[in-house]
């Protein structure tokens, strides 16, 4: 039985689509339901590949607890933020917690924070000399972008890059990334572990090592 989780997306959807077309790849967890808070792109992807959508107003006061009520209903396990921009109720957090994952495409800490998403992230990159970017997965909590980090893959940045130059090869990476470590955690709830513990030395994860084993080593044990 694949482990069902819940996507949360406000965009494009890419990083939603590179993990639907991971579980055509033996993944061991099942997207069952994509919840965003605004029309987007990332609502046909879904239906297209059969899974419910829901368009939540993000500011409703109650909105806390019809998202944790749709994840219930959907018996979601583990929650994976999408290019989501808004910040993640706190009952969602609580009820999720150490099952919540967000890709953020720089290296946290830096560049991380409100209203640093897509082109701004890699604008402000570029603006402060910086020779090296990526993308960071980290667990969420009720702030942005300061749960503890699981992954990163650093990318050069190269001397003639523009915001949307570098963008693009950070999304490669992210497309890689991401499903690497959603399956790692949906292997790991499925053996009803603990939330899984933080173990990764913070060196990241360099351009051609073996995916699967550099995430796994962050979750405390192999995957089978």
């Amino acid at each position: 039985m694949k482990v069902p989780f819940a996507v949360l997306a406000s965009g494009s959807g890419t990083n939603m689509q590179a993990l639907l077309d991971h579980e055509d790849h033996g993944a061991a967890y099942r997207i069952e339901l994509l919840i965003v808070d605004r029309p987007c792109a990332a609502e046909e992807r879904a239906r297209v590949k059969g899974r419910a959508v829901y368009r939540v107003d993000f500011g409703c006061q109650s909105v806390g607890d019809e998202v944790v009520g749709l994840l219930d209903r959907h018996g979601v396990r583990g929650v994976l933020l999408a290019g989501f921009l808004k910040l993640l109720p706190p009952e969602v957090c609580r009820a999720y917690g150490g099952a919540i994952l967000n890709i953020h495409p720089a290296l946290l800490p830096a560049f991380g924070g409100k209203g640093m998403y897509g082109h701004h992230v890699h604008e402000a990159v570029l603006r402060s000399g910086a020779t090296m970017s990526g993308p960071t997965i980290h667990f969420v909590n009720e702030r942005y972008d300061e749960g503890r980090i699981l992954a990163q893959w650093p990318v050069p940045v190269e001397p003639d890059d523009t915001a949307h130059s570098l963008a693009e090869r950070v999304l490669e990476v992210e497309h890689l990334l991401y499903p690497a470590a959603a399956d790692a955690l949906a292997r790991a709830l499925g053996r009803e572990e603990p939330a899984p513990t933080f173990r990764w030395p913070g060196t990241g994860i360099p351009a051609g090592q073996d995916l699967k084993e550099s995430i796994e080593s962050a979750f405390g044990g192999a995957v089978e």
